[in-house]
């Protein structure tokens, strides 16, 4: 298994930097954060993406969507293979009123085949199986991932401390963690990130661990970070 960091940022971009979004298999797309077509597109012509996996529901994790439905529909993606689309459980319902007011209601199912995935459904993603694990964001539904192909990867999403992440990270060739907050007493009373002391703690069942989502402004901690541009043999 091969992974690929195109987006490493938090919320707001690192400089010349995209936010949340990891390539896997150079097939896979977990998240789409703004400025992940751009770099997607450095190596010439139009990704060669077969599905895009969809964490939760702020944009920092699936703006770039918006933009990939108007490369596909009149850009230079108009003759590339149309990939798979998997959102969290009621997504497209949520999704819908935001998308009339960029487009249309129905601008994703024109660019994407649509899907929703259950939680703790294995489902088949361009051939590789993907496990959605509630993990805790605030007030929102929020999952991450566990992705099983000839390795097994987790990927945390956004997430505070909770359970769902050690089940993520239980057994993971490379766990992906968010380590978002220099301090835990800097997040809200509902938590939502993570420390890096905390991501630590969290994937403790993982046979290595790759911290990302972390600001630039911060201290950067010790052990492998991720960067935009990172390739990993998993």
């Amino acid at each position: 298994m091969h992974l690929r960091v195109i987006g490493s940022s938090p919320a707001w971009p690192n400089p010349g930097g995209a936010c949340s979004s990891y390539l896997v298999d150079e097939r896979v797309l977990l998240d789409c954060g703004p400025g992940a077509l751009a770099k997607l597109r450095e190596g010439g012509g139009w990704p060669a993406v077969e599905a895009i996996v969809i964490t939760h529901l702020h944009l920092d994790h699936w703006g770039d969507l918006v933009p990939w439905v108007w490369g596909s529909l009149f850009g230079p993606g108009r003759e590339a293979a149309t990939p798979e689309l998997w959102l969290p459980p009621g997504a497209v319902a949520e999704l819908g009123p935001i998308l009339a007011r960029l487009g249309s209601e129905d601008m994703f199912d024109r660019a994407f085949h649509v899907e929703e995935y259950e939680a703790a459904v294995p489902f088949d993603a361009a051939g590789l199986w993907v496990t959605a694990v509630p993990v805790l964001h605030y007030d929102i539904d929020a999952y991450g991932f566990r992705v099983q192909g000839d390795r097994l990867l987790g990927y945390s999403g956004d997430s505070g401390p909770c359970g769902g992440l050690g089940e993520i990270a239980a057994g993971a060739d490379l766990f992906v963690c968010e380590a978002t907050l220099e301090r835990a007493e800097l997040d809200g009373e509902l938590r939502g990130h993570l420390t890096p002391e905390e991501a630590r703690e969290a994937g403790a069942g993982a046979a290595r661990i790759l911290l990302t989502h972390r600001p630039a402004e911060l201290s950067q901690p010790d052990g492998e970070l991720a960067r935009d541009g990172l390739e990993l043999d998993v």
